[in-house]
């Protein structure tokens, strides 16, 4: 039930490296065009995503065609945000939860914005820096959301070389 959602993204290795997060989470992804760069396999794997076959995704022709297709709880990452990503309550696993992130550059336009001002948020940050880089955030967000679910669905021991690899000699 928890669904990223990427608002008209610009830079693909930022969608390639979000694409392997919801890949690795069982998260949906939502693009919203336009898109700053092709969904062709070739040109996504040339940006970091490997993982493409794994992620769920759907693309939409605008905000409104999104909003027409999905219902839930929309939450939105801003700069403008005045409550904190930790200030809200994602704990129930029934509820469909939407984490909306703006594109590079201008972020969420602000007549979208001002009609949800209630579940604006953003990550805190010092004044050094006007923001987080966009993947680096959708992966804060999305384990915020699944640490407070307790990790549904999500391994907690080495699957690969096993649980008790540290322990193995060399």
């Amino acid at each position: 039930m928890i669904n990223v959602v990427l608002f008209e993204p610009e830079i693909p290795q930022n969608t390639g490296n979000i694409m392997r997060t919801c890949a690795g989470t069982g998260v949906k992804l939502h693009l919203i065009k336009p898109l700053g760069f092709s969904l062709e396999e070739k040109y996504l794997k040339r940006s970091g995503a490997n993982y493409i076959e794994y992620c769920d995704y759907t693309v939409y022709e605008n905000f409104d065609d999104f909003c027409k297709k999905n219902k839930g709880t929309y939450y939105f990452l801003t700069r403008y945000g005045k409550k904190t990503h930790t200030s809200f309550d994602y704990s129930n696993p029934k509820e469909k939860i939407y984490l909306i992130f703006g594109k590079e550059s201008t972020g969420i336009p602000k007549h979208i914005l001002k009609n949800h001002l209630d579940t604006c948020m953003r990550i805190p940050m010092n004044e050094n820096i006007r923001a987080l880089n966009l993947a680096n955030t959708v992966a804060i967000m999305v384990y915020e959301v699944l640490r407070q679910q307790n990790y549904p669905n999500l391994l907690t021991s080495e699957p690969f070389k096993g649980e008790d690899y540290l322990l193995t000699e060399d």
